[in-house]
């Protein structure tokens, strides 16, 4: 009995750590709006070693179209500059030597069905994680030894609602996103 209470607990921290993972990659789609998150990926060259842009400056948002870098040292700006460029996310970096701002052009409505896609994409990246959490559940209660068949199949409804409860929470994340994105 203590082993499926484990084997629930297991499977939940894992459907919860798809949805965090959903989370995470939908703060990096860019619905129109400047997000310092839009950043989280860019690798900075800072004395010999790729650091996170968030590590070497500080990311702010003037206005909701505009992302605003300022770097601890000014000799960084350059390798700054050029990550932005060769991130490929579509951003013109200005450098005025103190800062460097990134204007965020407004999103085509092609751009915007591009972007819904992706947001599908990755919730159903997530709802593969869910039903594979499920699947090694399934499996583990099925080992269990001294274990009633009423017990195993108890264990398995109760892993099955997990599911249904965390595909509906990645759902709702996208119809969100996608109204986010789609919205002018």
């Amino acid at each position: 009995m203590e082993e499926l209470s484990l084997i629930v607990d297991t499977t939940k921290e894992s459907m919860e750590s798809a949805i965090n993972h959903l989370q995470i990659s939908f703060n990096k789609i860019r619905a129109g709006r400047a997000n310092p998150a839009m950043l989280q990926s860019i690798m900075v060259e800072y004395y010999g070693a790729p650091t996170p842009l968030s590590q070497v400056a500080n990311i702010s948002v003037p206005d909701g179209m505009t992302l605003s870098i300022q770097p601890w040292e000014k000799s960084v700006l350059g390798a700054i500059e050029k990550a932005i460029f060769q991130s490929n996310l579509g951003f013109t970096p200005n450098n005025n030597g103190e800062t460097i701002i990134i204007n965020i052009p407004p999103l085509t409505e092609e751009r915007r069905r591009d972007l819904v896609k992706q947001a599908k994409a990755e919730t159903e990246n997530s709802k593969i994680g869910i039903r594979k959490a499920r699947q090694e559940a399934n499996a583990d209660i099925k080992k269990i030894e001294n274990l009633s068949e009423d017990l195993k199949k108890d264990g398995e409804d109760q892993i099955q609602t997990l599911t249904d409860n965390y595909i509906k929470i990645a759902e709702d994340y996208l119809s969100q996103k996608e109204k986010e994105i789609m919205t002018v």
